[in-house]
């Protein structure tokens, strides 16, 4: 199947910012594009693009004061089936781990580990270990928190998650985090496109979505702690600790959000 990914955002920049942006589709999906995937602008400014410490394809501008615009069409191919699922798969000793899965153990800004550990084990101490537990973090996230764009809150953390029981997709996403990260299970932060393929569409405005990864048995698996259901055509674009590491954008400096339209549709190939 082929996918139609595009984006237009747009900012009003009170005066010359530096920004950096999270646009392109991940290094791992570069291979399915059918179509270039650039970033672009108007006006028409310099684009530094770069690799950055978690291996995601990053750019960033200095922006003029004025209006900018964000924006790309893009084509991919898509395997069409459902996330995979690894219910054999095991639990890593953490003397066995790779060095640099380490890092997806420790607390970062909106995952609050050394916080849950009493709270983690109390729910899931006795849930089967590896890929049972995940999906007894996965379920328990799902049911207990309620999903909501006006609940959106760019301050709130796992332990924030755990105690409102609101958020958005980011805020499910950062306490099952947590939660894995607590019972020595490394866990990442992921974002990207997820369109309404293969499930009933929603009336709600197309948005970038937000789901994690777990490490078990020597390799990462995407989870979804929102949607608690496989799902077909995800597109990643970043991973990293958490929200902050994949922020779609981020400004150093005065800039008002002015537009923001998302495109995912399954679509022919051209």
């Amino acid at each position: 199947m082929f996918i139609r990914l595009g984006y237009d955002i747009q900012f009003d920049i009170l005066a010359e910012a530096p920004i950096v942006a999270l646009l392109n589709v991940h290094p791992s999906r570069e291979s399915d594009l059918l179509e270039p995937d650039e970033v672009r602008t108007e006006p028409q400014i310099g684009v530094e693009s770069f690799t950055d410490r978690f291996g995601n394809r990053s750019a960033r501008i200095l922006a003029p004061p004025g209006n900018l615009r964000f924006h790309n069409s893009t084509l991919i191919r898509d395997s069409g089936v459902p996330d995979l699922q690894g219910f054999d798969a095991e639990e890593v000793p953490i003397q066995k781990l790779p060095t640099d899965i380490l890092l997806f153990l420790m607390s970062s800004r909106y995952c609050e580990v050394d916080l849950a550990v009493n709270t983690a084990v109390e729910l899931f101490g006795n849930s089967p270990r590896g890929w049972g537990r995940v999906l007894a973090i996965c379920d328990w996230v799902h049911r207990n928190v309620t999903f909501g764009y006006s609940f959106a809150s760019p301050t709130r953390t796992a332990l924030g998650v755990y105690n409102e029981r609101v958020g958005v997709c980011r805020d499910f996403q950062h306490l099952a985090i947590t939660f894995c990260r607590a019972l020595n299970i490394p866990a990442r932060y992921a974002t990207g496109y997820l369109g309404d393929i293969g499930v009933p569409p929603t009336d709600c405005p197309m948005d970038f979505s937000a789901w994690f990864e777990v490490y078990l048995g020597g390799r990462w698996w995407t989870m979804d702690a929102r949607h608690n259901a496989p799902r077909i055509g995800r597109v990643l674009m970043a991973t990293g600790r958490d929200a902050t590491d994949c922020a779609i954008t981020t400004s150093f400096g005065h800039t008002s959000l002015t537009k923001f339209v998302v495109v995912t549709d399954q679509a022919s190939e051209t």
